[in-house]
């Protein structure tokens, strides 16, 4: 790469929060403009985001997966917050949702599965271990999509089996993660052995901040046509997602405290408690019959609630769990 070109890298990095809010901008007056795009445009959202995850795999060493099983206090915490506390969190705050079917599978769709792309990027910015969070992130996308179907089943009951069906959730595993991840190692593996492996790899990883604009476009403009007259019902999902972000910075520091982790991997633990998989988790929501097509617009309504909520707590979350915690070192000197 050229010191130009990695100038330009650093530059998109540094400047990244900015890129995506743009780019959310961006969509949302594409989508309005030019409605009649907004079908064409769903069937970029698959192929983009299993790019995006592709790169976004490709950080993620084969080795440092296994490593990531023996790190069991963080993978511990990690877990905990997102399928223990997280379910609990949502159990709450289920009551004040609408009573609409498609807005209430958007929001549980949305909010049970923990994020695995951008949460990456704004955990490092907060100073939060992002190496950890990203060699946990297979694992919690495998134990998501095994758990997702449980969790519906509790909060919608019985009869959201004749709604949503089993072969998106399959499709959107094989596409979105299997293969993206498969094809990740496989180039890490050819890196390692070649030359040429290690300049495609390299180049690869720096598209990252492209792709997540990209599909940030592509998803936004993609549903904003489809409001049509349901934005009083999307718009009352805004308080629920801005609740959860305010809960989850505290229920997060509870758990890694619990689980007497530093610093940085406490912040790691607060950030994924708190960004949800509303990329991935966005394809089950298209799948879903016409009668629930809004429940695509609420998934997307997260992430606009989410990424502005991400520039606080990038300045926030380091307050809240500074790089000295006197409680926590007292509690660890005791038991220690």
């Amino acid at each position: 790469m050229s010191q130009e070109q990695h100038g330009l890298v650093e530059r998109m990095e540094d400047h990244q929060v900015a890129i995506y809010l743009g780019a959310m901008a961006l969509g949302g007056l594409l989508g309005w403009a030019a409605p009649a795009a907004g079908p064409g445009l769903e069937y970029a959202i698959n192929p983009v985001l299993g790019a995006l995850l592709f790169v976004t795999f490709l950080q993620v060493p084969a080795k440092d997966l296994l490593r990531s099983l023996r790190d069991g206090r963080f993978l511990s915490a990690a877990m905990t917050v997102n399928f223990v506390v997280v379910p609990l969190v949502v159990a709450a705050l289920f009551t004040f949702l609408p009573a609409d079917q498609a807005v209430r599978v958007g929001v549980l769709l949305v909010l049970l599965c923990p994020c695995v792309d951008y949460v990456i990027v704004f955990s490092g910015l907060a100073g939060g271990d992002s190496r950890r969070l990203l060699a946990a992130t297979p694992l919690l996308l495998v134990a998501q999509m095994l758990l997702l179907p449980g969790f519906l089943y509790l909060f919608m009951g019985p009869d959201l089996g004749n709604i949503v069906k089993a072969g998106p959730f399959l499709q959107a595993f094989l596409f979105l993660i299997v293969i993206p991840l498969a094809l990740a190692w496989a180039l890490q593996a050819w890196a390692a052995r070649r030359e040429a492996g290690q300049k495609v790899s390299g180049a690869a990883t720096t598209t990252m901040v492209p792709l997540m604009a990209a599909t940030l476009i592509t998803v936004v403009a993609s549903q904003v046509p489809k409001l049509n007259g349901r934005l009083g019902d999307v718009a009352a999902v805004i308080p629920v997602y801005a609740v959860f972000l305010i809960v989850m910075a505290f229920a997060g520091r509870v758990v890694a405290r619990l689980f007497r982790l530093g610093a940085p991997a406490s912040r790691a633990v607060v950030f994924t408690g708190a960004t949800r998989n509303s990329l991935v988790v966005l394809p089950l929501a298209l799948a879903l019959p016409d009668d629930l097509a809004v429940a695509a617009v609420v998934v997307v309504t997260q992430t606009l609630v989410e990424v502005i909520g991400m520039v606080a707590y990038v300045r926030l979350i380091p307050r809240l769990v500074p790089d000295t915690d006197p409680d926590r070192d007292r509690a660890t000197a005791t038991t220690g």
